[in-house]
C-alpha cells in the first residue's frame, strides 16, 4: 500500500476551506488541465456524508472513470472520500482541518493499492506516488488561493 501526507497552511476560516476542500465545482476547476469533470452522483456543488460523484479524467494518456463515496463526515474538521470503483485495487483520501486562530491548517493522507500485485506495488512506489502528489498539490494550490481571496473579501 502506497501513503502520503501533504499539510497546507491556509489564511482562512476553517468553514471555507473544508467546504471548498469537498466543493465538485473547486475540484473541476482545479483540474481543468486533465479535463477533469464529474458525470454521475453528486454532479456540482458540495458533496456530503453518503454521497458519492463519479469522476471522468485523462490520466496518463487514458480516460478513466473514478468514483468515490463520502464515508466519513464531521464538518468542519474531518471528512473521508474512498473509491468505490474505478482502476485502483483501493483508494481512500482523508481530509483534516484545524483552526490554528484564523489559519486553518488543512491535511490530506491518501493511501492506494493498484491491482496487479507486487508489480502494482513497484508501479506505486517508482511512479504513482509522485504523479498523485502531484495532482494533489494542484488542488491544494487551488484551494488555498480560492479560500484565501474569499478571506480577503470578506475582511474588506
Amino acid at each position: 500500500m502506497a501513503r502520503f501526507r501533504i499539510v497546507t497552511e491556509i489564511n482562512a476560516p476553517i468553514e471555507v476551506c473544508f467546504d471548498l476542500a469537498r466543493d465538485i465545482d473547486c475540484h473541476t476547476r482545479s483540474l481543468s488541465d486533465t479535463g477533469e469533470r464529474a458525470v454521475a452522483g453528486q454532479t456540482s456543488g458540495l458533496i456530503g456524508p453518503g454521497e458519492s460523484v463519479t469522476w471522468e479524467a485523462r490520466h496518463l494518456g487514458v480516460r478513466q472513470r473514478f468514483t468515490a463515496e463520502v464515508t466519513a463526515f464531521d464538518r468542519p474538521v474531518y471528512f473521508r472520500d474512498e473509491m468505490t470503483r474505478g482502476a485502483f485495487r483501493s483508494f481512500a483520501h482523508d481530509h483534516r482541518f484545524e483552526d490554528r486562530g484564523g489559519v486553518t491548517l488543512m491535511t490530506d493522507e491518501i493511501e492506494f493499492r493498484s491491482p496487479l500485485g507486487p508489480v502494482g506495488w513497484l508501479v506505486d512506489v517508482t511512479f504513482l506516488t509522485g504523479y498523485m502528489r502531484r495532482l494533489l498539490e494542484k488542488r491544494r494550490q487551488a484551494i488555498k488561493l480560492e479560500a484565501e481571496a474569499i478571506a480577503l473579501r470578506h475582511d474588506s
